[in-house]
């Protein structure tokens, strides 16, 4: 009896359609490459410029500082799933991190991204890498390389995953760290574009289970499918915190400290940048609260603490300034499509955030 032929095909892994996903991307990596990037695409390693008193930077850098941040998309990909669609995920991918990137007053420069499937799909993986193209293109840094990991046995069909991971520059003298936060400071907040990429094992609960909707569903208090309310995509806020600090420099003081609203809201991600004896107090009703948290608070019951540390409650991105310029900022933002609202001040205290 003949031992017959095995190959890696048969093993889960076709390496023909592994090739028409890479020639399905390539295309729209090469998007997102400024003068930077230095190679082109399909090679070991990427390659990118850090020559940075002429590429891109006008004023170059003395004593430039690197800035890396990961993150994920979580459950959220669940729904995408459902609603097969694919190609808004990816901007949630470069949001989650660039944001966090952007809190140490950095510039993102380049994002690689790890996908994992049990079996190669070119469609999708030309969803998914779209989504995170058009958000390094909204973010301003390029999308450098990443890894499409096929696992057959390790991935339930039908499954999948992604990462993402950034690195920003700063120059050392305009790190943002909180350390001048003083009380009295303002504490604005940029408006969210709903529940972002947080919360999603609840709000799915909620929404698909206890309420026992399907994702086409339209719940009228929110004019859509509760599936399409779910995808939107999170809001990338790179472009006008970098601008505010070209017209306010981190010497000047005013921008004291930046916080990304993410998994936590705005009760465990806020303290994250305030020094000791500092405390922030938010005032509850002091921006317009999206109707999605509205609807989930109500369907399932859930505690205001609750949901006070689980969602971002309609503020994605708070910055702390001087409370001379709050109303300026505020006011500028918002004219560049970022509402923005004074939600808070800071005074003495314990590290922490209190709600009035």
């Amino acid at each position: 009896m003949s031992t017959p032929s095995l190959d890696y095909k048969s093993a889960g892994l076709d390496l023909d359609t592994y090739e028409d996903t890479i020639g399905r991307i390539g295309k729209l990596v090469k998007r997102t490459h400024g003068p930077g990037v230095m190679d082109g695409f399909g090679g070991f390693a990427s390659l990118f410029s850090l020559d940075i008193n002429r590429w891109l930077f006008s004023g170059g850098y003395r004593n430039p500082v690197l800035v890396t941040c990961t993150d994920g998309v979580g459950t959220k990909l669940k729904i995408a799933a459902l609603m097969n669609k694919f190609d808004t995920v990816g901007i949630d991918l470069v949001a989650m991190s660039v944001n966090d990137c952007l809190c140490s007053g950095a510039q993102p420069l380049v994002f690689l991204d790890y996908l994992a499937m049990p079996t190669d799909d070119p469609p999708l993986a030309e969803q998914l890498v779209r989504g995170m193209v058009t958000g390094c293109e909204q973010a301003g840094c390029a999308l450098t390389g990443g890894e499409t990991a096929i696992l057959p046995d390790f991935y339930a069909p039908g499954d999948f995953d992604m990462a993402g991971f950034v690195v920003g520059i700063v120059e050392r003298d305009d790190v943002i760290n909180g350390k001048s936060v003083q009380p009295g400071d303002v504490v604005l907040g940029m408006s969210s574009t709903g529940l972002h990429s947080n919360g999603y094992s609840l709000a799915r609960k909620i929404a698909l289970e206890h309420a026992g909707l399907k994702v086409t569903d339209v719940v009228p208090e929110l004019g859509k499918s509760i599936g399409e309310e779910l995808l939107t995509p999170t809001r990338i806020y790179v472009k006008p915190i970098q601008d505010l600090l070209k017209h306010y420099p981190v010497k000047k003081k005013v921008v004291r400290a930046l916080a990304h609203i993410t998994g936590g809201g705005i009760t465990d991600n806020l303290p994250r940048v305030l020094p000791e004896n500092r405390r922030a107090f938010i005032k509850r009703g002091s921006w317009p609260v999206p109707p999605i948290f509205t609807w989930l608070q109500k369907a399932g019951n859930v505690a205001e603490a609750e949901m006070d540390r689980v969602f971002n409650g309609g503020i994605g991105f708070t910055l702390i300034v001087a409370p001379y310029y709050a109303d300026s900022i505020a006011e500028r933002l918002t004219a560049e499509g970022y509402p923005t609202h004074r939600i808070g001040e800071i005074r003495e205290g314990e590290p922490g955030v209190e709600w009035t």
